[in-house]
């Protein structure tokens, strides 16, 4: 991804920070710093972030452990100001592999959280001190960040893991296709009304529904070019009035269920004249 700077390796991944998000940790540090907190809380306020993408780092290594698991590698880890993507090579053919890989970024979070609490219940026996105080603080902190992401990334809405999911049980009783519509379905309608209720003051909500609405549609669109047939035996685009044969046969353009597509009459010709309307063609996009 361009403007990215490489961190270093994490489990043989590469690991890389966009600078939008450096930009954003500036911004965090002066906005605090000139509305009076001063540099201690500007520091602090910096570290949390930096403390909530490492966390962000930790999940998306779950899914690239999980993935690798399956044979599937990952080809980096970047971070954004809107969070971390772990890129796949490919995505899990299988539902089960899919839920899996989809649930491990989550299941991260989950026992991040217990050990955050875990040591926030050791903290408490501790005597009071002002580094004990200032750990217990910074501890909560990470159990609350945990939390947080670990609910926010379960939303049944794509692109976050709780969409891929409902999509990965879907597709044990549907085809893969129709499990993807349903779950775009879902996460539109959960769009659409977080988008309504943000217009009554928190325009934030306004802004993540339509990435996930935006988020959806990216994914059925690449869904459907995957996994939508094309057609074997049927009229190209009757009449039959472009193209040029070549050893291949001719190449056109043709409307199918997903937009235009990319064709190639595979059907010889048998005379100077243009083949008939009913050839079979092959998808080559």
């Amino acid at each position: 991804m361009r403007w990215s700077y490489r961190l270093g390796k994490l489990a043989g991944i590469d690991v890389y920070v966009h600078l939008t998000f450096l930009l954003l940790l500036a911004w965090i540090g002066l906005s605090r710093l000139f509305s009076g907190q001063g540099v201690a809380g500007a520091t602090l306020s910096v570290l949390l972030m930096i403390m909530v993408f490492g966390i962000v780092v930790l999940h998306e290594l779950g899914h690239a452990l999980a993935a690798r698991h399956y044979g599937i590698p990952t080809r980096d880890i970047t971070l954004l100001p809107i969070g971390g993507v772990a890129r796949l090579a490919r995505m899990p053919e299988r539902p089960l592999h899919e839920f899996i890989v989809a649930a491990s970024g989550p299941a991260v979070n989950l026992v991040l959280a217990c050990l955050g609490a875990l040591g926030l219940y050791v903290l408490a026996g501790l005597q009071a001190s002002l580094p004990v105080m200032l750990t217990a603080e910074f501890v909560e902190w990470f159990v609350i960040a945990n939390l947080v992401l670990l609910f926010f990334n379960l939303v049944p809405a794509f692109p976050m893991d709780g969409g891929r999911i409902l999509r990965a049980l879907l597709a044990f009783r549907l085809p893969y296709l129709k499990a993807t519509e349903i779950a775009v379905k879902v996460a539109r309608v959960l769009a659409f009304g977080l988008g309504l209720y943000g217009l009554f003051g928190n325009p934030m909500l306004v802004l993540i529904a339509i990435f996930v609405w935006m988020g959806g549609g990216s994914e059925l669109a690449m869904v459907r070019q995957r996994f939508q047939p094309a057609p074997a035996w049927g009229p190209v685009v009757p009449p039959f009035t472009g193209g040029r044969w070549m050893p291949g046969g001719p190449v056109l353009l043709v409307p199918g269920p997903s937009g235009w597509r990319v064709v190639q009459v595979t059907a010889p010709p048998t005379s100077a004249q243009p083949p008939p309307p009913s050839v079979r063609i092959v998808d080559i996009r």
